[in-house]
């Protein structure tokens, strides 16, 4: 297994952990017409236009065989004007992957590039009735803040978690 910062030739590989999280994690909290409807093809488009304009942090997670597994995305903290505020924007990982650790590696290595460019805190969104909540709880992370967020034509809570300084989560 390796982690390493994507490229833009992943984004086929980013869009089916997309597409395919996507459904395992989220079947049962989002409605199926959501689900049913996310094709690797507009996930594809998607990744590429943020590889082209380039502002987030992006790594990904390989299996043996070089194919991408999972990925990590993350940046400035998008509701925040201050500029040492990050955000983990996104951590998929396919299900037979998970909890051997690539989690963790993948969220270190955005804290780490987070840490770099001075970013003191790092926040993420967690849909409440996603389970994979309690992992970051179990590295630490705090609970900040609820909202409502709009998908597929409803809404849904989501928590947000910070680790109060980035030093917290690189700790972890």
């Amino acid at each position: 297994m390796n982690i390493r910062k994507a490229l833009p030739s992943d984004s086929r590989g980013i869009a089916k952990v997309a597409v395919d999280t996507w459904r395992s994690a989220y079947r049962g909290i989002l409605p199926d017409h959501v689900l049913d409807g996310l094709t690797y093809e507009q996930r594809e488009e998607n990744w590429n236009r943020i590889f082209i304009i380039g502002i987030d942090i992006v790594f990904v997670a390989e299996n043996v065989a070089g194919e991408v597994i999972g990925y990590a995305s993350g940046g400035k903290e998008r509701r925040s004007t201050a500029m040492d505020q990050g955000e983990l924007y996104t951590l998929y990982l396919l299900e037979q992957y998970q909890r051997l650790g690539l989690g963790k590696q993948l969220l270190l290595s955005v804290a780490r590039e987070l840490d770099w460019l001075g970013m003191r805190s790092m926040l993420v969104w967690v849909l409440a009735e996603n389970p994979s909540r309690f992992f970051y709880e179990s590295l630490g992370a705090q609970k900040v803040e609820a909202r409502e967020i709009e998908i597929g034509g409803g809404t849904l809570p989501e928590i947000g978690y910070s680790w109060a300084s980035m030093r917290e989560a690189l700790l972890s």
